[in-house]
């Protein structure tokens, strides 16, 4: 009895020794060096406080610097990571390749049936969530109100594209260098083909059909890029082919844009300190055509687990903390409810508070207007509403980017830019093995 107790009792030391010199678990968090993720930097006090057994060490980074990083070390197994930041184009790739854990198992109290539909949709994979989102944005029309009503014009809130046409025309005044329209024009995968994607959406088009077969040869694309480079050659600005968000952002902020349709986070600039015209705003749904589907993105920041870490528990623990409701708070308490991470929960847009940031409600709406497991008129077999989630996306999407651009910079007409992206990424589907 007295050898079992003395045993019993040198257990419970050695444990309590050894669980001081294991008490602390460090983290590594890669993350983008945004605007919210560098305020969460800076309420880790409140995390410190809640969870001393948890160090957090911070790995922040330029976007192209920690998508190269991130990808090469989750690719590779590396284990450098214990939290990434990864966008709604990485989630279902690396999802299907068992790159992440799964956080089904986060608290109860993390309600994830409060995350909007539209966002949680983009960041499951075979049932499982393999992110958490901590920002969330859509595209959306912004305008300038003074401009339509000297027109005698009123912008709906759900427009048509023939309503955003007849508004750039009525808006335009090349010699005062004011233009109807400003929309991206730089080549790129999320330039301007994450607007011309979601714009072909609403036109009916596709990027590929139900067997992968490229579509940039059918009526729908072609009336797509007909109708954008029509649009920003009357009405838009000149030099639109080297526009992309920052751009057009400063245009819109100097005046010079009647509208801009670009990403819902852009609110909060045009109608900043830095706005010459951030009284004169007004905001409305992306354009449709009356298919079903709007001219609206998707698109959310958020964090997720490599399965190569070591310390997954500890992992789950910071992204419940930096994700869930109470964080919201915590930022509105320190910074404003203006300031609060958008798009993520359903909960914040029924918040009374946060209904008075004047661009909430329809960046809630333009969020719900987009559905990526169903982003097109017609069947397709991937998801993704400004983008493919393939993993060959990122080449192709920046290829025909570069196609448009070029028939944007009157270097080629729409056909022939048509033309050679449907040959182009025929060939790379045939060479990735997707079709014969």
């Amino acid at each position: 009895m007295t050898v079992s107790l003395r045993a019993l009792l040198g257990a419970t030391a050695f444990v309590a020794l050894t669980g001081v010199a294991m008490a602390e678990t460090t983290i590594t968090v890669a993350t983008v060096n945004n605007g919210d993720m560098v305020r969460m930097q800076g309420l880790m006090d409140d995390f410190n406080a809640k969870h001393p057994d948890i160090k957090v060490e911070w790995v922040t980074l330029e976007e192209n610097v920690l998508r190269q990083n991130v990808t090469t070390d989750i690719a590779t197994g590396g284990g450098q990571y214990d939290v990434i930041t990864i966008g709604t184009y990485e989630v279902p790739i690396w999802g299907k390749q068992g790159w992440l854990a799964s956080l089904n198992d986060l608290p109860a109290d993390y309600d994830v049936d409060d995350l909007l539909p539209a966002i949680r949709g983009g960041l499951t994979v075979d049932g499982n969530l393999m992110a958490s989102p901590f920002y969330g944005e859509s595209s959306m029309v912004m305008y300038r109100k003074d401009l339509m009503e000297a027109a005698g014009l009123t912008m709906p809130d759900a427009p048509t594209w023939a309503d955003i046409e007849k508004a750039a025309a009525a808006m335009t005044d090349k010699s005062k260098e004011q233009y109807g329209v400003c929309l991206r024009g730089k080549a790129g995968w999320g330039e301007n083909m994450a607007f011309l994607t979601a714009t072909s959406n609403s036109f009916g088009a596709r990027w590929f059909d139900e067997n992968w077969n490229p579509q940039f040869d059918q009526p729908e694309w072609k009336a797509t890029l007909d109708f954008y480079l029509n649009l920003m050659n009357e009405y838009g600005p000149p030099g639109a082919s080297n526009n992309g968000f920052n751009e057009n952002l400063t245009l819109f902020q100097q005046g010079k844009c009647g509208m801009w349709i670009d990403a819902t986070v852009a609110a909060s600039f045009v109608t900043g300190k830095d706005s010459t015209v951030a009284d004169k705003v007004g905001f409305a749904l992306a354009p449709d055509n009356g298919l079903g589907k709007r001219g609206n993105w998707l698109w959310a920041w958020s964090l997720a687990i490599p399965s190569s870490s070591d310390a997954q528990d500890a992992a789950k623990t910071f992204i419940d903390w930096a994700t869930n409701k109470d964080y919201l708070a915590l930022v509105a308490s320190k910074e404003g409810w203006a300031n609060v991470p958008p798009g993520t929960r359903t909960s914040l847009y029924s918040n009374p508070e946060y209904a008075k940031v004047p661009f909430a409600k329809m960046t809630l709406d333009s969020i719900n207007a987009a559905d990526p497991t169903a982003p097109t008129v017609k069947p397709v077999p991937y998801v993704g509403v400004q983008f493919v989630a393939i993993p060959e996306f990122q080449g192709l999407g920046t290829t025909v980017g570069e196609l448009f651009s070029a028939a944007l910079a009157g270097q080629k007409t729409a056909d022939e830019a048509l033309a050679e992206a449907q040959t182009t990424v025929a060939e790379e589907m045939k060479a990735a093995g997707y079709i014969q």
